[in-house]
């Protein structure tokens, strides 16, 4: 199913392309408009985790790591994995004081998560447990190679539609088609990225509680995460929009909840549907769902 639903959205994201490369060159614009849709969807599925984590400026943590809090942290991701039977996955870490995460990879035997480290100094262990165990189940669910592919082709929208105002055929719209296609065209790019984003982190979400155990765990991390996003800029992640919606939060500084262009649900209600599966798992709350004295703060302390 994952992989059919990438292949639709390819399809999508390749036909808004050359329509785009029609208006701006006529039939030999939408020829070589198809050829850079094709050649990017064979580079993105192949190289699907290189390009995010390169953008993002993301380290591998390697066996030779120094940090203790890494290594913990890689031994624990790798734990998650065996509990969800998956291959372990590489590790990396984003040195962003933004808390975040991310997973990439076309398939589970090529995967890899990411974690930036204002994640690892905000949150407590286990909260950093529950974020990784959504990361992972987007990996065993095949969300990130969709993710990735419309990524790539949705920036490469919003380059060419930009191309469109200063080279577009006056004789299939002049000036004022070509300012339409540069704001509709990227908006109907982005609209697509938004039809896989909501439903597949309320997905995420439950499949990850089902792997940490704890959906509070995840519940509590979202709310850091949420204000910490909002509070502090990703520049990796302001200079590439169209990565934003493959990180567990949107990224990208001042933006809120369930919009029209968001790309992820409101923190609020993926709160709430976590607080249910709690319940529905028998799972203990804590004493305060956001606890600012109960644990430590940071995962290792």
């Amino acid at each position: 199913m994952g992989t059919m639903k990438t292949f639709i959205l390819l399809a999508v994201m390749t036909a808004l392309f050359m329509a785009i490369g029609y208006l701006v060159g006529g039939a030999i614009g939408m020829g070589i408009a198809f050829v850079i849709a094709f050649g990017l969807n064979v580079f993105s599925w192949w190289n699907a985790d290189k390009i995010v984590l390169r953008m993002q400026g993301a380290r591998e943590i390697t066996a030779d790591e120094k940090s203790p809090v890494y290594r913990t942290f890689a031994n624990d991701t790798r734990a998650l994995a065996e509990h969800a039977g998956m291959p372990h996955p590489r590790i990396y870490i984003i040195d962003t004081p933004q808390p975040n995460a991310f997973a990439t990879g076309r398939n589970p035997n090529n995967a890899a998560v990411a974690a930036t480290a204002g994640l690892l100094s905000t949150l407590t262990r286990e909260e950093v447990s529950g974020v990784m165990a959504h990361e992972l189940a987007h990996v065993q669910h095949r969300d990130t190679l969709t993710m990735t592919v419309t990524a790539t082709l949705a920036g490469a929208i919003g380059m060419l539609a930009n191309f469109a105002l200063f080279f577009g055929n006056r004789e299939r719209g002049g000036i004022i088609g070509a300012i339409a296609i540069m704001i509709f065209a990227p908006m109907a790019a982005g609209l697509v990225q938004m039809a896989i984003s909501r439903s597949r982190e309320y997905e995420a979400d439950r499949r990850g509680a089902e792997i940490c155990g704890n959906p509070y765990w995840l519940a509590s991390a979202l709310e850091k995460i949420d204000r910490g996003a909002r509070a502090t800029l990703n520049q990796r992640a302001e200079a590439s929009p169209a990565m934003a919606h493959v990180y567990i939060m949107n990224p990208l500084a001042g933006r809120q909840g369930d919009k029209l262009f968001s790309t992820h649900p409101a923190t609020a209600n993926r709160i709430e549907a976590l607080r249910k599966l709690g319940e529905e798992m028998n799972v203990e709350p804590p004493e305060r769902l956001y606890p600012e004295t109960v644990g430590t703060r940071g995962p290792w302390g």
